[in-house]
C-alpha cells in the first residue's frame, strides 16, 4: 500500500511539474512579447521628436498602443510624474510621484504599481526610459488543472542575478531559484521557471503540492488499494518461492541421503583420430515433483546451505561404483569429477577421496579432478589442495576456463595439469564474435605453460577441425562424439570406438 500511494504521489507530482513547465515556457514568451512591444513603443516615441505632450504626440502614442500587444497604456513621465497619458487628460492624471522601484542598468525604470485610476484593483507594471513610460496589461494566468497557477515574473541584471520583483505572488524561497531555467521544489511548492534569452526577465509557475495530491483524492486511494492488492500477490508469490527453495532443500538432501541421484558421462576424445580418452561424470537429479533440475542450480543449494560436501562424496562413490572395473581394465581410461570450491577448502575432501578410491580398488592416476575457474578464486587454500591432488598422482583440469580469472601468473601458481576452454569460446569458431579472436591467445597461453587443453561444447565438424589444426594436443568434448550417457550406454560406446580404431590400425601396429 505505501509503495502504492509513493508510486501514485511521484507519478502525480511529476506529471504537476510538467505541466507547469509548460505554463512557465508559454508565459516566459508571453513576457518576451511585452518587452518586445515596450521596447519598440519607447525607441519609437524617442525618435518622433514631436511636442512634448502635444495632441499630435498624444495622438500618435495612441495609434503605437493600438498596434501593440499586451500594453495598457503610455505617456510622458519626468522626474517620477505623469506629465501626459494617452489615455487620460491632464486633468484626471494623479499628482503623486511615482518611485522606481529598482533601475537596470540601462537607465530602464521599473515600477511593480503604476496605477493611474485610483479604483484599478490591481497594480500594474510599468517602464520609464527617455522621459517616457509604458504601462502592461493585467497578466490572466491559467489554471492547473482544477488548482489555481500561481506564478511570480522576476527581472534579472546581465549577469543573471535577481534584480527584483516584477508582478504575481512573492513566493518565500531562495531568489536565485527564481532566476534561473529549471525545476525545483522547495517547502511545500513545485516552482518551474523560464528566462527569456534576449530580455531581462524570468516568469516563475508554482503550485502547492499538497493541493495537488488532495485534489486526487479518490485516485490516490484507488492506488493505494491497487499497490496493497499488488503486495499480497508479491508477498504471497515471495512466500511460495521461499517455501520451494526451502523444499528443494529438503528434498536434494533426502535424495543424497537415499541417493536418489544418478550419474551420466560424457566421452572426451582425442581430435586427432577420435579415440576416447576420458569420460566427464555428471550428477543428474529429478526432484519429488518429477522435474529435471539443473546441476547448476542444485549444485548451488547444496553450496548455499552447506551440505556439498555430503553431494560430492555422493557423486564419487556413485562414479568409481559405476566404472570401476572399466578403469581398472583402461588403465589409459581418465575417469573426470567436478569438485566445487568449497570442497577444495574442505579438509574432509582428501580423505574421502582417499577411502573411495581404496574402497573400489582404483588408482589415483585414473580420477581426474576438474575444478572451475571461479572456485579457484580462494587462491591459497586451492594451491595447496591442487599440489597434494597432484602429488597423489591425480591430474586437476581448470573447467570452464576463459570465464574469469585467465592470466599466465595465476596459471603458473595453481600448476595444473589442463586447462577446458569454456563453451561459449567454442560456439564462436566461424562466427564475428569477439571471443573468437580470443581463443588463439588461450591455446597460446597453454601452450607457453605446457598445458594440455580439452575444447568444450564441439557440435560441428568445423569446429572440431578448427582444434585440430593445431600442431599441440587437444582434446575434444561435445554432442559431435556423444551426450551424457548412463554408464552401460557409455561403456557399450567405448567398445564400438574400440572395435572401430583396430580395424582402421594398420597391421603390425599397436592401437
Amino acid at each position: 500500500m505505501a509503495a502504492g500511494f509513493m508510486l501514485f504521489r511521484g507519478v502525480v507530482l511529476r506529471l504537476a511539474m510538467v505541466e507547469l513547465d509548460h505554463h512557465a515556457w508559454r508565459y516566459m514568451l508571453r513576457a518576451e512579447d511585452s518587452s518586445k512591444s515596450s521596447e519598440r513603443f519607447l525607441k519609437t516615441m524617442a525618435a518622433a521628436r514631436l511636442s512634448a505632450c502635444s495632441d499630435a504626440e498624444i495622438a500618435y502614442m495612441h495609434h503605437l498602443l493600438f498596434q501593440l500587444e499586451y500594453l495598457k497604456d503610455g505617456g510622458r513621465m519626468s522626474g517620477g510624474r505623469v506629465e501626459c497619458d494617452s489615455m487620460f487628460r491632464a486633468s484626471e492624471l494623479p499628482q503623486k510621484l511615482f518611485k522606481p522601484d529598482f533601475v537596470l542598468k540601462d537607465g530602464t525604470e521599473v515600477y511593480t504599481d503604476i496605477r493611474l485610476v485610483p479604483g484599478d484593483p490591481e497594480p500594474r507594471v510599468g517602464v520609464q526610459r527617455g522621459g517616457f513610460f509604458v504601462s502592461f496589461l493585467h497578466w490572466r494566468p491559467d489554471r492547473l488543472g482544477n488548482l489555481p497557477l500561481n506564478f511570480t515574473l522576476t527581472e534579472v541584471d546581465e549577469a543573471g542575478r535577481p534584480a527584483g520583483w516584477l508582478h504575481g505572488e512573492r513566493p518565500q524561497i531562495d531568489p536565485f531559484l527564481l532566476a534561473k531555467d529549471g525545476w525545483a521544489r522547495a517547502g511545500d511548492s513545485l516552482y518551474a521557471t523560464h528566462c527569456s534569452p534576449h530580455y531581462f526577465n524570468c516568469f516563475t509557475a508554482f503550485v502547492n503540492t499538497r493541493a495537488v495530491l488532495d485534489a486526487r483524492t479518490k485516485q490516490s486511494v484507488f492506488c493505494t488499494l491497487l499497490g496493497g492488492i499488488a503486495g499480497c500477490f508479491v508477498g504471497l508469490f515471495c512466500l511460495l518461492l521461499y517455501r520451494r527453495n526451502r523444499s528443494m532443500v529438503h528434498q536434494l538432501r533426502r535424495a543424497i541421503r537415499d541417493e536418489k541421484l544418478h550419474m551420466v558421462y560424457q566421452p572426451i576424445v582425442q581430435l586427432r583420430d577420435r579415440r576416447i580418452v576420458e569420460a566427464e561424470a555428471l550428477v543428474r537429479w529429478t526432484d519429488d515433483d518429477g522435474f529435471a533440475v539443473s546441476p547448476e542450480i542444485f549444485v548451488h543449494v547444496a553450496e548455499e546451505n552447506g551440505f556439498v560436501g555430503e553431494l560430492t562424496e555422493l557423486v564419487v562413490r556413485l562414479a568409481l561404483n559405476e566404472l570401476g572395473d572399466l578403469l581398472r581394465e583402461h588403465l589409459d581410461l581418465s575417469l573426470n569429477i567436478n569438485v566445487t570450491g568449497m570442497d577444495l577448502a574442505d579438509p574432509a575432501f582428501l580423505p574421502m577421496l582417499e577411502r573411495s578410491l581404496a574402497a573400489f580398488r582404483v588408482e589415483a592416476p585414473s580420477v581426474t579432478i576438474e575444478v572451475t575457474e571461479s572456485s579457484t578464486a580462494r587462491k591459497a587454500t586451492a594451491v595447496e589442495t591442487i599440489h597434494i591432488l597432484r602429488a597423489r598422482g591425480h591430474n586437476v583440469y581448470i573447467d570452464d576456463f576463459g570465464t574469469g580469472y585467465s592470466s599466465l601468473s595465476y596459471l603458473h601458481s595453481l600448476a595444473v595439469d589442463a586447462v577446458k576452454i569454456d563453451k561459449s569460446f567454442t560456439h564462436s569458431i566461424g562466427t564475428m564474435a569477439v571471443t573468437s579472436s580470443i581463443l588463439p591467445q588461450i591455446l597460446a597461453m597453454a601452450e607457453t605453460l605446457s598445458l594440455a587443453v580439452v575444447a568444450e561444447g564441439i557440435e560441428t565438424e568445423e569446429q572440431a577441425d578448427y582444434f585440430a589444426s593445431y600442431e599441440q594436443p587437444i582434446l575434444g568434448q561435445g554432442w559431435l562424439f556423444g551426450r551424457p550417457a548412463m554408464a552401460e550406454d557409455f561403456c557399450s560406446l567405448l567398445e564400438e570406438h574400440e572395435v572401430e580404431s583396430s580395424l582402421l590400425t594398420p597391421p603390425g601396429h599397436g592401437a
